[in-house]
């Protein structure tokens, strides 16, 4: 059962999805570009297995959270401070797939007096970092070239309504949206019925200064990528690793963006092995 709220923050709303038990250990789920915020369906078997309490939110402009233009990576560290404090949480873990993984690790970096652990599965990389080809390997990487040009150029890309490809997931990808993974459908509907906005302050904000350095990031950290993705490459999961102390990668042969969540139990097993005694 999921349990829906809206928390204010500073005279916006942000929507809030609460999965689990208040005697468990909370870990904030930080969605993907274009999804709403409840956390993975999928997952809630492990978790209550591993008595772990998923929490999600809708990003700005997403779903029942108020727009915030231009807003950073690290504004993702106070919206989900705010959702911890309202729901009394004094501690919590983070994890993020895709567009979320920097979300969840502006947490680590900056709220790391309350965030135990952090997961990024198939995340980004901070753009234009030294030792990063950043757009090798993306099946299309279109979207955020346009982003990186700037506000104007983004919003006059997403204006041409861009198709679909389908050969941006892996064979394992589809097998993925086909089976358990099909949850995923029920969260990328809903994210844009009043177009793009929230999706091009997601792609500006990832092209952009974050806000906080992977080298600031002291909590454990648990990358989770798939070697064939074509979203976002491994590489960038690798480049992370390398960037944030002590931080476990994890490359799964054979996966690819949507298929890597095949591996999302273990990482929340890893979750509740690092909290904290």
């Amino acid at each position: 059962m999921v349990t829906e709220t809206d928390v204010t923050l500073d005279g916006r709303t942000l929507h809030v999805y609460d999965a689990g038990s208040t005697d468990a250990f909370p870990v904030v789920w930080h969605h993907g570009t274009p999804n709403i915020g409840p956390p993975p369906e999928p997952l809630s078997g492990a978790a209550r297995r591993l008595n772990l309490r998923l929490i999600g939110y809708d990003r700005p402009g997403y779903g029942g959270s108020t727009p915030r233009p231009d807003r950073s990576v690290a504004s993702a560290a106070g919206d989900a401070l705010a959702v911890a404090d309202a729901l009394g949480l004094e501690r919590y873990a983070v994890l993020g797939h895709s567009g979320g993984g920097p979300h969840a690790l502006a947490s680590a970096a900056l709220s790391r007096q309350r965030v135990v652990a952090a997961v990024s599965i198939a995340g980004l990389a901070p753009y234009g970092v030294q030792g990063l080809d950043w757009y090798a390997g993306m099946h299309s990487s279109a979207a955020l070239e346009a982003a990186a040009a700037g506000r104007a150029a983004k919003e006059a890309y997403e204006a041409t309504d861009p198709p679909f490809d389908p050969e941006l997931f892996t064979p394992a990808d589809h097998a993925a949206l086909q089976g358990p993974w099909a949850w995923l459908n029920s969260v990328v509907g809903p994210a844009l019925p009043h177009g793009p906005a929230p999706l091009i302050d997601d792609d500006l904000a990832y092209v952009r200064p974050w806000g906080f350095e992977p080298a600031d990031i002291r909590v454990p950290t648990l990358l989770l990528h798939g070697r064939d993705d074509r979203v976002v490459p491994a590489a960038h999961s690798e480049w992370l690793a390398e960037h944030i102390p002590g931080a476990e990668l994890r490359v799964t042969d054979g996966d690819g963006h949507l298929s890597v969540l095949n591996h999302a139990q273990a990482a929340l097993e890893w979750v509740a092995a690092s909290i904290p005694g």
